[in-house]
């Protein structure tokens, strides 16, 4: 890996944008890699558009913007839509199943995972959506170790919290 280019994106309220804070500080922070974050939500930040880009590097990142990804993570049918057609092909494009039909065929690696329907099933809190799908893409990625996701979480959640995110990134990975 010399640059990985990746977008997470859904609607306001998911923790697409926790999601790419934390993949970004776990690839800074216990990885030795290099990182930028940047983001974009629409008008109301619950429920309208979200989208979050990370580049994660060995060496120097010069333009923070992520034209065309490598990853592409897609939890809703609008994100799905808007940003299908610019992964990079060859890429990889990670989907919820309840959250996104997909109607079209993507030069791209396509993996769709019951995330949303696991969380509700096994754990019964939607809040931790957005850590199972951090599963899921540390799983597929092996970008990042889920130990260094893990100490971000520790850093960031109150204690209360960090059992139940514990068992949605384990559940992310498990479904990999």
């Amino acid at each position: 890996m010399s640059r990985v280019r990746i977008v997470f994106s859904g609607s306001g309220g998911q923790g697409v944008i926790t999601a790419a804070i934390t993949v970004a500080e776990a690839a800074v922070l216990h990885e030795s890699l290099m990182a930028v974050q940047t983001q974009s939500y629409g008008a109301a930040a619950r429920g309208g558009a979200t989208r979050a880009d990370v580049i994660i590097s060995k060496s120097k990142i010069n333009y923070p913007m992520v034209n065309q990804p490598n990853i592409l993570v897609c939890l809703t049918q609008e994100a799905y839509n808007t940003y299908a057609p610019i992964i990079r092909p060859g890429g990889l494009l990670i989907t919820d199943k309840r959250y996104v039909k997909i109607e079209r065929k993507v030069d791209a690696v396509q993996r769709e995972f019951p995330m949303y329907e696991m969380v509700m099933e096994k754990i019964g809190n939607a809040m931790v959506f957005n850590i199972c799908m951090l599963g899921v893409f540390v799983g597929l990625t092996e970008l990042v170790r889920p130990e260094s996701i893990l100490k971000i979480l520790q850093k960031r959640l109150p204690q209360s919290a960090l059992e139940i995110n514990r068992q949605a990134l384990n559940l992310g990975l498990e479904l990999v």
